[in-house]
């Protein structure tokens, strides 16, 4: 049975609130409405919820404002300490990321050169303000939208490449056309919900759960150089490991090796 419209809105608010998103305030309602496609009455109730729960505090003539701050400790943590972790050599995961690139077609969404913002520059071990490059793209298979990424890149590195090559190739050969050395890569995997935006790009409802992963590039000096957040739909896209373990009788873990990234 589907959600309340009422509830899904609550919901992907809710996320946005833990991650952050609104610290200089929410948008208004005739904005959500626009946003969520739905009528005033469900943004009400579905802000109402939120205040119950103090998440948000709704203040007449002042609007509507974040309860949640996200405090520079616990972005560092989410930036530099997933909880779940993968790190794998160029002939495992990134070698899969490569292949995926070839193996389906993307659509660039956006472009654009600018200063980072203070998580970008803490992930890519930069100083607040230092140019970057920042695109979007839609990745699709035959049957349709697979994936929205959004990587992060420091201008130094991709000054040579932009919207034209970044439709023709995976960005990972770009950047070893740049003369990058890729090293290692660290990623966490994680559940987000579809607000409006993301729905209407992966064709899917708002609401809808999807596959979250942040990953972290380094070259083979392990210095940061690209940081991608990517929004995969779960219908079509799996990502397969083979567990072994290993270590004596009392100390045993389970190591994992990289097979593929399938998706149809």
């Amino acid at each position: 049975m589907p959600l309340p419209k009422y509830h899904q809105v609550y919901l992907v608010l809710r996320e946005q609130l833990h991650e952050g998103k609104f610290a200089q305030g929410l948008p208004g309602e005739l904005a959500l409405m626009q946003q969520f496609s739905v009528a005033r009455v469900t943004v009400r109730r579905a802000l109402a919820q939120l205040a119950q729960e103090g998440l948000i505090s709704r203040e007449p003539g002042r609007g509507t404002r974040s309860l949640l701050q996200r405090s520079v400790a616990q972005v560092e943590a989410a930036t530099h300490q997933p909880t779940k972790t993968q790190q794998a050599r160029l002939t495992g995961l990134l070698e899969n990321l490569v292949s995926m690139g070839l193996r389906t077609t993307v659509k660039v969404l956006s472009v654009q050169r600018l200063p980072a913002p203070h998580e970008v520059a803490m992930a890519l071990q930069l100083p607040d303000g230092e140019w970057v490059q920042k695109a979007q793209r839609v990745r699709h298979t035959k049957e349709g939208p697979l994936s929205h990424i959004t990587t992060w890149v420091p201008e130094r590195i991709a000054s040579g490449f932009g919207r034209k090559e970044l439709a023709q190739k995976p960005i990972l050969m770009l950047l070893e056309e740049s003369g990058v050395k890729v090293g290692r890569a660290q990623q966490s995997i994680s559940a987000k919900l579809a607000d409006a935006n993301m729905a209407q790009h992966l064709d899917i409802a708002v609401g809808s759960a999807l596959l979250a992963v942040n990953r972290l590039i380094y070259d083979t000096d392990d210095k940061p150089i690209q940081w991608l957040h990517g929004l995969y739909r779960p219908d079509r896209y799996e990502y397969q490991m083979q567990l072994s373990r290993v270590g004596s009788i009392d100390a045993k873990v389970w190591v994992s090796k990289e097979l593929s990234a399938n998706f149809h």
